[in-house]
Formats: C-alpha cells, sequence, structure tokens
C-alpha cells in the first residue's frame, strides 16, 4: 500500500513535520481559555492536518478551521494558511482557503453589529493576512529561482549546442583542406609510383617504386578514414591497430630497406586499446625516423612484458647513410606527437642517442582490456 504522504526532504522533513505538528496539536488544545468538546478527538485532527500540510495544504486548512470552531487555539491555522499559501501560489485553492480561515476565525468570536467588531476584523486581518502573504511571497520567489535556474541550464545547453556546431564546422573545413592539399599529393604520388614500376629498367629501383607506391596508397586508404571521422564524427571504420599489427610493421620498414627485427612476446599481449595503438604509433614513428635518418640501418623493435609495465623499444645501430638534413622533407610533428599519444595512455617516453644510433623507449601501465571495463 503506497504512503499518503510523501516527504521529499528524506527522514529529517518526515521528523521536522512530526515535531511541528505534534507541537501545534497540543497547543491546538492547550492554550486556550473555553473548554474544547473532544478534546482527543481535536488534537488528532489537528495532529494529522499538520502532518498532511505539504500534500494537502487546503484540506489541512479545513480541518484545522473546524478544529477551531470548536473550540481550538487559532494558532495552528497560521501554519496551515502559510502552507497552502507557498504551496499553491494566488490561485483559487488559496482564496477559497483563506475564506475558510476568515470563517473559523469569525465564528468563534460571535461576531455581532457592536462597537468591537471593526477590531475582530483588524486581529483576524493581522493574524491571518500576515501568514498568507509569506507564504505567497516564498512561493513566488520559489518559483522565480526555478525559472532562473532553468534559464541558465537552457543558456548553457544552448552554448554547448553552439560549441559543438563550431566544432563540427572546423572538422570539417579540416577535413576539406586535408582532402584538398594532402589527399591530393599523395595520389599523384601513388600513380606516378605506379607508373615508374611499369616503365622503369631497373629492378632495384622500380622495387622501390612499389614500395612508395604501396604505402602512398594505403596513406591514402588512412587518409579517408581519418577524413571520414572528421567530417561525419564516426568512430573507426576499422579496428584500431595494436601490437598484434607489429609484423606487418616491421614488414613494411624492410621493404623499404631498414633491416628491421621484431621481438614481441607469443602470445601477444593483452593491454588496452588505447596503451595498444600508442605502442603501434611509437613504433611505427621510429621506423619512420630510422629510414629517413639512417636508411639501410639496423632495427631492433622489443616489445617485452616487465611487471605491471609494458615496455617498448626501438633502436638503430647508426650504420645507414644520412642524407643532409635539409634534404629530409618532416612535419616538425613527430615526436612532439608522439610523447602526446603516449601521455594520454599514461605512460613515458625517453629518446636519446644510444651508441652510434638512436633509442626510443615507451613505458605504459599495463592496464588489461577486461580490467579496464
Amino acid at each position: 500500500m503506497a504512503p499518503i504522504v510523501r516527504w521529499a526532504g528524506g527522514p529529517r522533513s518526515l521528523v521536522f513535520d512530526v515535531a511541528v505538528a505534534a507541537f501545534f496539536a497540543w497547543l491546538a488544545i492547550a492554550k486556550v481559555s473555553a473548554p474544547i468538546a473532544w478534546p482527543p478527538a481535536v488534537a488528532v485532527a489537528v495532529f494529522g492536518a499538520l502532518l498532511a500540510r505539504r500534500r494537502y495544504p487546503l484540506a489541512a486548512v479545513v480541518v484545522v478551521g473546524a478544529a477551531l470552531v470548536a473550540g481550538a487555539s487559532p494558532l495552528p491555522l497560521v501554519v496551515a494558511v502559510y502552507t497552502l499559501a507557498s504551496r499553491r501560489g494566488p490561485v483559487w485553492p488559496t482564496a477559497a482557503g483563506a475564506v475558510v480561515a476568515v470563517a473559523a476565525f469569525l465564528i468563534p468570536a460571535e461576531i455581532r453589529w457592536s462597537d468591537d467588531w471593526p477590531y475582530v476584523l483588524l486581529a483576524a486581518g493581522m493574524f491571518l493576512l500576515v501568514p498568507l502573504l509569506a507564504g505567497l511571497w516564498v512561493h513566488q520567489r520559489a518559483k522565480l529561482l526555478t525559472a532562473l535556474r532553468e534559464r541558465a541550464e537552457q543558456a548553457e545547453r544552448e552554448r554547448d549546442l553552439l560549441t559543438e556546431r563550431a566544432v563540427v564546422a572546423e572538422r570539417r573545413r579540416i577535413a576539406g583542406e586535408m582532402h584538398d592539399v594532402v589527399a591530393h599529393r599523395v595520389s599523384v604520388i601513388a600513380v606516378q609510383a605506379g607508373a615508374l614500376t611499369v616503365i622503369c629498367a631497373d629492378e632495384q629501383a622500380a622495387a622501390a617504386a612499389e614500395v612508395i607506391r604501396q604505402n602512398s596508397t594505403a596513406a591514402l586508404t588512412e587518409l579517408r578514414e581519418v577524413l571520414r571521422v572528421l567530417r561525419d564524427g564516426a568512430a573507426d571504420v576499422h579496428p584500431p591497430t595494436g601490437l598484434d599489427g607489429l609484423p606487418a610493421l616491421v614488414d613494411d620498414a624492410r621493404s623499404a630497406g631498414t633491416r628491421a627485427e621484431l621481438n614481441l612476446p607469443d602470445p601477444v599481449p593483452e593491454v588496452a586499446v588505447p596503451v595498444a595503438r600508442a605502442a603501434y604509433r611509437v613504433v611505427q614513428e621510429a621506423l619512420t625516423n630510422i629510414g629517413k635518418h639512417a636508411p639501410g640501418a639496423r632495427a631492433r623493435v622489443a616489445v617485452a612484458v616487465r611487471g605491471d609495465e609494458l615496455a617498448v623499444e626501438v633502436a638503430d645501430d647508426g650504420s645507414g647513410a644520412r642524407p643532409p638534413a635539409h634534404e629530409l622533407p618532416s612535419s616538425g610533428f613527430g615526436l612532439v606527437g608522439m610523447r602526446e599519444r603516449v601521455g594520454l595512455a599514461g605512460g613515458t617516453v625517453h629518446t636519446g642517442r644510444s651508441g652510434d644510433g638512436f633509442l626510443v623507449r615507451a613505458v605504459f601501465p599495463l592496464v588489461r582490456d577486461e580490467e579496464d571495463g
């Protein structure tokens, strides 16, 4: 069976309401000068009415008013009138309750057309008007605060919507620029490399051209996926490349002339997707730099689990030919982007000289997928 009254404030509000109802029920029968008919019944009625006043404020005024007619103290009526005005506001139930309260106050006074009737009306007005106006003020203030809160929430929602639209517009602009500039130039590279593999008589040069064609075609495919994410905000079309993609990455480096070897645990460690993807990008960037700065060098890629950490190392022996720095194309953001990506995955990166070569070492906290969920 559902309770008759629900207290939104929880146990504290219930205790407060019970205390108020009990106190004013006692006042209703104790602080009177004339005898009351059926005092226990009057006390119980006043107690029940005040206890339920938040949910049934008009009924509480009627019951307490009836108790006043029976000879009870008018003090509980003050509480009932205030609650009615504060809960309902300036509507017809409040007006009806005010009429009932005035009538209940005047009937026991046995008002007559005599010299004292203005004073009785003034007393009734002061006694009931103050709680009525106080309740109406509280109601209007609560209504105003609610309206202000709703307006603030609406403004925040509109601001978030405008921000989201601005972000989407900027992402689409960037996607358009990348498509018009980068995709076009990579397409030209792929076409020219493909033509070179056909017309070139030198087998070594043709093989190098084929590597260029394959990598530029793969770059175009990945670029289209990135552009789709930027333009539509969609998730990755293909699952993110992780540790299981390292063998193919090392094979690509070998085909580009780097003498790379891979030490990967068997089975491949199962780590969180952000960690696996960041580790893949670290190896990719390191092998790219080796192929660019020390082509033909011997490179070692090592992945190892050490306690609660995943360590990824890429090192070269520095034996490759080093072209002049001004001839090397570079975005200038390789190592910076690597550090940012590793940092987002909770790891750290160390880069520096190692003998005649260069060492890249990244360490990640070993958080497995099942623990991540």
